[in-house]
């Protein structure tokens, strides 16, 4: 490609944190939920990378004709592939883009067409602007995103420490998970963890409705806790838990042994149930075993994603002091989702600007 750097290349990464930087010196800018991707643009062949390094062009056809006609010749960009539902950003039509079929992928683009949310600037013409500080980068980036229209969106940044907390908490509802900080004098390095990421953590509590064995320790270790949550009178697996050291997996095949249902009816059936072979687990180990659902532990999650969560569980503690009736939906607090339209929509214009101290 005609540019000044070349696909294929790592994104910078972010390591995570639970608090925001206090000191100066830090620009925000909200985590959106979506797919990282890298855009290549030289004013004829057009890139869109994945963070693996993989081409993500024919899931996303619908950007791919935008990208072609508002992005200037000769540019390389870093962002966020989203779609935004009528409760948020959608992760779950994300997932569904991944398809093998391009006539249902050109069915989805028209249904539930995605959008870029931009976030940095690699290059722009002859130069390569990775060597520049991320303030400089910004900037220029802010110049030519004035000339951007929906579908591409110029992600709102900050360098005002009460923004980036209010936004901590208010964007959570639109399906945002946190705040991303960057160093004003960061250089953009492919592939290194040298930004911060702030991601919202609460803890619930769950019905152990099941497990699954420890990889070749079937009898030995478990594996994982899988986790349920009431709704009415039916149990839904909402995900597993497995964090747990050597000892304490073994340890966990004895305590769980009274709870073991027999006949194979407690626990899950009738609503969600722990997944089968599918295109994502492809030949992943997915059996499990029944518990009868009489044990209550409080866990850590990141992130709900419809009525799951979307990452794996941390376990904190058991809870035997809890009636199971209480171990709902319920417990999560409602966040009043921020309208996208206020960031897609509305002039950010004052979001945008970095504020100068």
């Amino acid at each position: 490609m005609n540019l000044p750097i070349q696909p294929p290349m790592q994104p910078m990464l972010a390591v995570l944190q639970r608090q925001l930087p206090e000191e100066n010196g830090w620009i925000f800018e909200p985590k959106w939920d979506g797919f990282r991707a890298l855009v290549f643009w030289d004013g004829d062949e057009l890139l869109i990378q994945s963070r693996d390094q993989k081409p993500l062009d024919r899931y996303f056809p619908e950007l791919q004709e935008h990208l072609r006609k508002i992005l200037p010749a000769r540019i390389v960009l870093d962002g966020e592939i989203v779609i935004a539902g009528p409760k948020g950003l959608d992760f779950d039509a994300l997932l569904l883009r991944i398809h093998p079929a391009a006539s249902r992928i050109a069915k989805l683009a028209k249904e539930t067409p995605a959008s870029f949310v931009i976030f940095d600037l690699l290059a722009h013409g002859d130069t390569n602007w990775m060597e520049a500080p991320f303030e400089k980068r910004r900037k220029k980036l802010e110049q030519i995103a004035s000339k951007f229209r929906p579908p591409l969106y110029l992600t709102p940044a900050t360098a005002d420490i009460a923004t980036a907390k209010d936004w901590f908490v208010r964007f959570e509802g639109a399906g945002l998970d946190g705040v991303i900080a960057k160093e004003r004098n960061q250089i953009y390095i492919p592939g290194k963890r040298v930004m911060l990421k702030i991601k919202h953590q609460r803890t619930i509590d769950c019905v152990v409705g099941g497990f699954r064995w420890y990889k070749d320790q079937k009898g030995k270790a478990i594996g994982s806790l899988l986790l349920g949550l009431y709704q009415g009178k039916t149990l839904h697996y909402v995900g597993h838990a497995s964090n747990f050291q050597k000892e304490e997996r073994q340890k966990l095949v004895k305590f769980l042994k009274p709870y073991r249902d027999k006949d194979g009816t407690a626990g899950f059936g009738a609503g969600r149930t722990p997944g089968g072979i599918s295109r994502w687990t492809q030949t992943a180990d997915v059996n499990w075993e029944r518990l009868r659902p009489e044990l209550i532990c409080e866990v850590a999650f990141d992130h709900l994603q419809g009525e799951r969560f979307r990452h794996a569980a941390s376990f904190l503690r058991w809870r035997f002091d809890k009636p199971l009736k209480e171990c709902t939906f319920d417990q999560i607090d409602s966040a009043v989702p921020f309208e996208l339209k206020q960031i897609f929509d509305l002039d950010l214009t004052k979001a945008n600007e970095v504020n100068e101290e």
